[in-house]
């Protein structure tokens, strides 16, 4: 099996990886999706999986007892990779404490920066015995603790004791060491990554039980930024899927090689702009008002998107979550009149903000994203008079710049990590503006958003939850943190013997990160060996 990784591979362990990265291929989780899910009444298609339609994974089973308390039982016979320093040895109980204490900071480790906010709710982890893990939570709704469980994020792959006690973390790809059914052998910066079968993987296919699994013998990365580059290896049959196509270029495929099989899916978050919203000009609403003013969106959607897209406004939740978030259609009239095209107002805005001749600003934009939007956000930006320099950077150096070092001065533009858009669960929206939250690129500190997190672990009605989602998402629209441009559809495209996949688990797939559950998913999918030798012949 053959994919591509939109990004270079830049670090191997869970613990502080960015999305530049693949541990999810040879990791696992306590919990999964439920292959034996019929994608008619549910398909994973978003980032959000809702409690009921989770599943064991390395845990058999789990239970809520009392408000607060979450056993669960893990899978007997679950066995790590037959390599050094691991050595084939059972998972157990122990080692889901010691992820936790290495992923929380607890028990003389290091605080995790990229610890889910989620776990500062966390108590304590005990093992009841071999295969019994008891969670304690200052939580006691059962689906708000399972969505922290399920993290999408790297919270939740169980990394090996042995191999981090002894060479520290897992950065080196020699250290790669899971309960996955694939084996890491071989990485070659900027160019590819390899894997092969795990001969001694426990699992089994749900649908068919007789089956042994993994199918496929291996799982090649290759890594290439340049799209363009990707579709001509999809069309020469030298790829088997790649995903992140926008509706033109999925089009362009059509026309030439209708038989590749074209799957489309909500984007994993929309387009949008991020002003640090500490620092002037920024700091005045008036001024992202008026940015937002200036860019005319429907004309966006008919010309840039070809009409491919709707031409509403993203907020923070996804219009595709149906029955949470703030959608435009539920929008009074005076709040959708300030997300219209608009240059005259927005000029006025700007006066009186105390810029009438506009200024010059800048954005670091990723260049793994769509830059012709920039370049046209740019030239809406410059009729009312503001002056925005694009500084294009790889994702790799963005993610230090900006996620790690915070050094950012004006505008950022990172298609994966806009905070607008998304289709995850609801504590993981609520942290997209929070202060001090790793995702706030805006540097928001607004005590009225804070609050809207600390409501949400409050309760155990999830009716309240949505409640406060919706409150949430009409915080974010009115005081326009960020610049909202639209969600467009994302497109994956496969081969037709590219079997089992019908868009599970929501895009991006194949970033090199992939999803919370690569080798999940990739076990279970298979190539269809007759029938790509009857079509290349």
């Amino acid at each position: 099996m053959t994919i591509r990784a939109n990004w270079d591979i830049v670090n191997f362990d869970p613990y502080d990886a960015p999305l530049g990265t693949i541990h999810s291929a040879w990791l696992e989780r306590l919990v999964s999706d439920d292959w034996t899910m019929d994608p008619a009444v549910y398909d994973y298609q978003t980032h959000y999986h809702p409690y009921q339609y989770l599943k064991g994974h390395l845990a058999e089973s789990w239970e809520f007892p009392v408000p607060g308390t979450h056993i669960i039982r893990l899978r007997k016979g679950a066995c790590w990779q037959d390599v050094p320093p691991a050595n084939g040895r059972e998972f157990t109980a122990e080692d889901v404490i010691f992820h936790i204490n290495r992923l929380c900071g607890f028990n003389g480790f290091k605080p995790n920066p990229r610890c889910p906010v989620g776990f500062k709710d966390l108590i304590s982890v005990t093992a009841a015995d071999k295969y019994t893990v008891v969670y304690k939570w200052k939580i006691t709704d059962p689906a708000t603790i399972m969505e922290t469980m399920h993290s999408i994020g790297n919270a939740q792959f169980m990394e090996n004791p042995e191999t981090v006690k002894q060479w520290g973390d897992l950065n080196d790809w020699h250290h790669a060491v899971g309960t996955g059914p694939f084996i890491l052998k071989d990485f070659v910066p900027g160019i590819s990554a390899s894997l092969v079968k795990n001969p001694n993987y426990y699992g089994h296919d749900e649908r068919y039980p007789q089956n042994k699994l993994p199918y496929v013998d291996g799982v090649k990365y290759l890594i290439l930024p340049d799209v363009h580059e990707a579709i001509e290896l999809l069309r020469a049959g030298k790829l088997d899927i790649i995903d992140q196509i926008s509706p033109i270029q999925a089009l362009a495929v059509k026309k030439t090689n209708p038989e590749i099989v074209q799957i489309t899916h909500p984007d994993a978050n929309a387009e949008s702009l991020e002003p640090r919203n500490d620092v002037p000009p920024f700091n005045d609403i008036r001024v992202r008002k008026a940015m937002q003013l200036a860019v005319d969106l429907p004309g966006i959607a008919r010309t840039h998107y070809k009409g491919a897209v709707d031409p509403y406004p993203a907020t923070m939740t996804s219009r595709y979550m149906k029955g949470f978030g703030f959608p435009y259609e539920e929008w009074p009239q005076p709040l959708k009149d300030e997300y219209a095209y608009n240059p005259a107002t927005a000029k006025k805005l700007l006066t009186e903000a105390g810029y009438p001749h506009g200024f010059k600003t800048n954005v670091v934009a990723d260049t793994g994203g769509d830059i012709k939007l920039v370049e046209l956000v740019k030239s809406y930006f410059a009729d009312i008079g503001i002056d925005m320099e694009i500084r294009p950077v790889d994702y790799a150096t963005f993610d230090k710049f900006v996620k790690t070092d915070h050094k950012q001065d004006q505008m950022t533009y990172h298609p994966a990590g806009s905070p607008l858009g998304h289709t995850s669960a609801p504590l993981h929206d609520l942290n997209r503006f929070r202060t001090g939250s790793s995702h706030d690129y805006m540097m928001v500190s607004d005590p009225v958003f804070d609050a809207f997190y600390d409501k949400a672990v409050a309760t155990d009605d999830q009716d309240k939850i949505k409640q406060i989602l919706k409150d949430a998402n009409r915080r974010v629209v009115e005081q326009h943190y960020s610049i909202a441009l639209l969600q467009p559809l994302n497109y994956s495209l496969c081969q037709p013997w590219f079997k089992g996949f019908n868009g599970q688990f929501g895009a991006p797939w194949s970033h090199a990160g992939g999803p919370a559950m690569l080798s999940f998913y990739l076990a279970r999918f298979w190539i269809d060996s007759e029938l790509k030798k009857s079509i290349m012949g």
